[in-house]
């Protein structure tokens, strides 16, 4: 197929034809991803989509839609092809050193904001002193943003082994004008961190090696390698960062981590030799699976 038979077409039959390929190519998402890349082509969101049924696809539309559909049917997702991804109801820039960022990771989000409850109820010695919060690998930034756009009051700082990540996370800081409250520190895991946190979180790495040829294309081929292979047995990634972020929470902060599929005993067992103390039971994701695993420091 080539960009002269999407020229010319009404934007509906565009995306009929599209979603016919798409769905040759044994996509399951076949329809949702076709109204996405069209809306992406056209700039228009979904309703306006629905909207424009009847416009005519222009032919430099037309070649920018062949090319969307040759990157999709070879297996690249959706997010990656139009370059954002929305994560907590924040549209969040992509790059080929971030993950995509996944819902699954929101329950990060919510256990960690719970974790933060206690704390925030603690009258404070000093009113002026702000609410610190680590993000360890933060990618395109998804976890510490989230928070901070339900934190006004905190400063947070993301940690990344890249620095084309950290560039993107600190783009995206900027376009949701949280650059004012927020660091970005290029090392491994947290080691140039110093000073107490409130907070502490980190999806890591957490793949077993040997798992990765396994994973989809989606995953294996466009998702950096260095965010996926937690190494052996999965947990190299917390064996490093748990002992280091119980040594810089300050006393009552919180660690909360996203875990892998039956990771999160073997992760619980990490947190309590590392002297945090398990309150709560790991959070399930929408599919079951205990996603999100949190510690916290000895009150003074």
């Amino acid at each position: 197929m080539n960009a002269a038979i999407f020229a010319g077409q009404t934007v509906e039959a565009a995306r009929r034809m599209l979603t016919a390929r798409l769905r040759t190519n044994t996509i399951d998402s076949a329809e949702l991803d076709a109204r996405i890349l069209i809306g992406a082509v056209l700039g228009l969101d979904l309703t306006g989509v629905i909207a424009a049924a009847e416009r005519r696809v222009t032919a430099a539309e037309a070649v920018r839609l062949e090319e969307a559909a040759r990157r999709r049917v070879a297996g690249e997702p959706v997010a990656r092809i139009i370059g954002t991804r929305e994560f907590w109801g924040l549209p969040l820039q992509l790059s080929a050193a971030t993950l995509v960022p996944r819902p699954d990771t929101e329950t990060v989000v919510e256990l960690a904001l719970e974790m933060l409850r206690p704390l925030e109820m603690q009258p404070c010695a000093d009113p002026d002193r702000r609410l610190r919060i680590a993000d360890i690998g933060t990618g395109s930034g998804a976890i510490l943003l989230a928070l901070l756009s339900e934190l006004p009051d905190a400063y947070g700082v993301g940690t990344d082994i890249s620095v084309a990540a950290l560039r993107t996370a600190s783009r995206n800081a900027i376009r949701l004008g949280l650059a004012d409250c927020t660091g970005f520190v290029a090392c491994d895991y947290a080691a140039a961190l110093s000073g107490a946190f409130d907070l502490i979180v980190s999806n890591p790495p957490y793949i077993r090696s040997a798992d990765i040829a396994g994973l989809s294309i989606e995953v294996r081929d466009y998702d950096p390698l260095l965010a996926l292979d937690g190494g052996t047995d999965g947990l190299e990634a917390y064996r490093a960062l748990i002992p280091q972020a119980a040594r810089l929470l300050a006393p009552g902060g919180a660690l909360v981590v996203e875990a892998g599929h039956g990771q999160s005993g073997e992760i619980l067992e990490l947190i309590d030799t590392a002297g945090l103390i398990c309150e709560r039971p790991p959070r399930a994701d929408l599919a079951g699976i205990r996603r999100a695993v949190a510690g916290r420091k000895k009150p003074p």
